[in-house]
């Protein structure tokens, strides 16, 4: 049998690559390693980046006619899924379909990675975060990928519902990179990994500009690997004689770009937690990076980079002078960086985790159903 798999901010065959699109993709990929493949049960792309009343009941009205397409589809039983998992559920990507099918055709219903702010609750979010409020008290297994989240979800999800699943990436490719030898003469290589686009990323790269600016003395030259709407503000923030701009890249190209850098900048503003951070201890590349929200749970502090305050470009500036002067430290933070990220960020234990959400899941239906 199948597992329903929604994915409401982007479908895993969306053709913009993101972070969302990525973990959508390996939830598709732990699903089929565990027996159990999925089908995306809608297209149907309920984020939106500002609150509109008119949308809001736009995308409601299109989740119940999904939702009712759904229903006539499986109720017949024969392509009927054995289960519902929706990713990255929470206000601004509510999950109305998932709630009216699985109470219905009577499924159990998993939610990997939402979020609860109650100061939503009353803003001009409070449709979407009565949406989600509902699908929250719906799911019988509800898993958060970091401390924030957990703190959030613990007043509306009961304890045997609520469960962790830590931030995950397929380090394998990462982790087989061969690291460039050493450049003696040469400069630091950084690279930093991101959308150009506004908002918390176009904040991201002025505090990174900010800090370099205050390096102008040391030997260093930046790779950037992203573009986006906002790529002509966030382009001449940086000197042109020390920036490489890789633009949109493909994942060949990603990949060299991590095996060619010596230390991953990324100032993290409001980062949930940052796959790109994953993705570079993965390739044994020691990190400079915002302490902010979910980040100190993948980087160790110390121990796989230096973390600092977010919008803090001196501080930034003052850990990244620290690692360029460095070389030896660099290397202790990447050997531990990748160490760390295969044993507790890799696709294998994020599989099996997945594996448990379910049969919790399955556990907490059943319990519910006895209860009716």
């Amino acid at each position: 049998m199948t597992i329903a798999l929604y994915c409401p901010m982007k479908p895993p065959d969306h053709p913009l690559a993101s972070g969302d699109r990525e973990i959508g993709r390996l939830i598709a990929i732990a699903l089929e390693r565990l027996g159990k493949p999925s089908v995306i049960a809608s297209h149907l792309v309920t984020w939106q980046a500002t609150p509109n009343p008119d949308t809001f009941a736009r995308l409601a009205r299109a989740s119940d006619a999904e939702a009712e397409r759904l229903i006539e589809a499986w109720s017949s039983g024969a392509d009927r899924p054995e289960a519902w998992v929706t990713y990255h559920l929470y206000h601004k990507a509510p999950d109305w379909i998932g709630p009216k099918v699985t109470g219905t055709l009577d499924l159990p219903y998993a939610v990997i990675e939402a979020s609860r702010a109650r100061k939503r609750a009353t803003d001009p979010w409070a449709a979407g975060f009565a949406a989600a409020e509902i699908a929250l008290r719906a799911a019988d297994a509800v898993a958060s990928m970091h401390d924030e989240d957990r703190q959030g979800l613990a007043d509306i999800v009961t304890p045997e519902r609520l469960v962790s699943l830590a931030p995950f990436i397929d380090a394998q490719p990462f982790a087989e990179l061969p690291r460039r030898p050493p450049r003696p003469n040469g400069p630091v290589h950084l690279l930093a990994v991101g959308m150009m686009r506004p908002g918390n990323k176009a904040a991201c790269y002025r505090v990174l500009a900010d800090a370099l600016a205050k390096l102008a003395d040391l030997p260093w030259h930046l790779t950037i690997a992203g573009d986006g709407e906002a790529s002509s503000e966030i382009r001449p923030l940086f000197d042109p004689a020390r920036t490489t701009f890789l633009g949109c890249v493909d994942r060949p190209t990603l990949l060299d770009a991590y095996r060619d850098a010596d230390i991953f900048v990324w100032p993290a503003v409001n980062e949930p937690f940052g796959l790109v951070f994953l993705e570079a201890q993965a390739a044994a590349l020691p990190v400079v990076g915002g302490r902010s929200r979910g980040v100190p749970e993948i980087v160790a502090d110390g121990e796989t980079g230096l973390l600092v305050p977010q919008n803090d470009p001196d501080a930034f500036a003052n850990a990244l002078a620290t690692l360029i002067r460095t070389p030896e430290r660099r290397a202790t933070f990447g050997a531990a960086g990748r160490t760390r990220v295969l044993a507790r960020h890799d696709l294998v234990p994020a599989t099996a985790a997945i594996g448990r959400l379910l049969e919790t899941s399955r556990i907490n239906h059943d319990a519910r159903r006895r209860q009716r």
